[in-house]
């Protein structure tokens, strides 16, 4: 009976197991069944929004093949690498060898002057540093030679060199700088041929002061076109023009010459240039820097061949003898911003007395601000025996430069009084004019 029992137990228990594991077995086949009809729609689901993402690609790729240039004669359509190819390609040198770079500046001041009879705006292209265009081609030779050639343009409305209380919009200048190629040996020097540089160009205007835009030793520039008014009477405009009382007598402009410079040792270069009318002149440059001053030095004689009663007519009374010394100097204290420059210029004349100028200015070149440095700037001009002998005139002018590094902007200010006391001839009234510029090089 023991056994009996024992054994309908043993069923019994038997039977319960494999009820519960075909239970088990039930369930966990309804839930395979479950999970699977989940993944059947998830499916079904990322099928459909693939479906739609297709359409959406199919038509942006048949809009940007729209907007594609296409080759007219068969049709083919640029890839992006042949399109990039191609606008990067807009600027090139006929020649494979030539690197072509193009640079170039705006330069727009507006000035408010007053006569002494009428005060008034002016709005001017800064003859100081005018408006211009450069397309400057160089190719090495080898590790000696380079080959460069340069052109120039001016491209300057308005002139301040012709705005003048009679013609207030002059018509537009358009003037060629440079037309010229060079050869440039690092042992023997630069040769260079066509329109440009005089060697002595610029030997009255070393100035470390970083305030080229608002005026440099040539103060006249900015108004150079003005007339002085007679201070008698009616007040009316006199003959004579701001340039023609102040002029820094710097060595001779651009011009169509011969020109060698040697290689610069221990900081000095020599310069030599011979034009046409028997015009030539020779030049010394240094620039140094040490014990914490930067420093540049300028000496010229030139012989620009004038008629002796004119310092801008050549002809056939023009008199070789008539020379022209001129130089300048400026010296910078690093550390601090502080500069001085001076400038000095004598045109010898056989007719009548000398013309001589004199230039100083001091200045503080400092950063006040994120944007860049800050210049500032306070200068005296004695002009003698111009525009006739015994005639001095005399200018003083402060300025401020804000440069904005970023950007290769400077905005700039300046105030400048020119003074003329005649020696014969009616007496005129004084000249001022406040500034204000803005100066972008690209």
């Amino acid at each position: 009976m023991k056994i009996l029992n024992v054994n309908q137990r043993a069923r019994r228990v038997l039977g319960g197991v494999c009820s519960v594991l075909m239970v088990g077995s039930v369930q966990s086949v309804e839930v395979d069944a479950r999970l699977l009809q989940q993944l059947q729609d998830t499916v079904a689901q990322q099928q459909e929004q693939l479906r739609h993402q297709a359409e959406i690609l199919t038509t942006l790729q048949n809009q940007i093949n729209a907007l594609k240039p296409q080759d007219k004669q068969n049709g083919i359509v640029q890839t992006a690498p042949e399109a990039e190819r191609k606008l990067t390609a807009i600027v090139t040198s006929g020649g494979e060898a030539l690197k072509l770079n193009i640079s170039g500046q705006i330069n727009r001041a507006i000035n408010h002057v007053s006569d002494g009879k009428n005060t008034d705006y002016y709005f001017v292209d800064h003859s100081t540093s005018g408006s211009r265009v450069l397309f400057d081609a160089s190719a090495s030779i080898n590790d000696d030679l380079l080959l460069d050639s340069r052109i120039e343009l001016a491209i300057a409305p308005d002139n301040s060199a012709a705005v003048s209380q009679s013609t207030q919009a002059p018509a537009d200048s358009f003037n060629q700088r440079w037309a010229e190629l060079s050869l440039t040996s690092k042992q023997y020097g630069k040769l260079s041929l066509g329109k440009g540089d005089a060697a002595s160009n610029t030997t009255a205007e070393a100035d470390l002061s970083s305030t080229l835009s608002v005026q440099n030793s040539s103060i006249s520039d900015i108004v150079y076109g003005m007339f002085f008014r007679e201070h008698a009477g009616n007040h009316n405009l006199s003959t004579i023009k701001v340039s023609t009382a102040f002029n820094n007598l710097d060595g001779l402009n651009r011009e169509s010459r011969l020109r060698f410079d040697t290689p610069r040792f221990h900081g000095v270069q020599l310069s030599t240039s011979m034009m046409s009318n028997r015009r030539s002149d020779l030049a010394l440059f240094w620039d140094g820097q040490g014990y914490g001053f930067n420093a540049a030095a300028r000496a010229a004689i030139s012989n620009p061949n004038i008629n002796n009663n004119n310092l801008t007519t050549l002809g056939a009374n023009a008199n070789p003898g008539s020379k022209r010394y001129d130089g300048s100097f400026s010296v910078l204290h690093v550390a601090s911003g502080l500069n001085f420059t001076a400038s000095s210029g004598v045109q010898k004349r056989d007719t009548h007395i000398d013309d001589r100028n004199l230039y100083g200015k001091l200045g503080w070149l400092v950063r006040l601000n994120n944007f860049g440095n800050t210049a500032f700037i306070a200068d005296y001009t004695r002009a003698k025996n111009t525009p006739a002998a015994y005639d001095v005139g005399h200018a003083t002018g402060i300025g401020l430069d804000q440069f904005f590094d970023k950007y290769n902007t400077e905005v700039y200010l300046q105030y400048r009084r020119f003074s003329l006391d005649r020696y014969t001839g009616p007496t005129v009234d004084d000249i001022s004019a406040a500034t204000f510029g803005a100066r972008i090089r690209f």
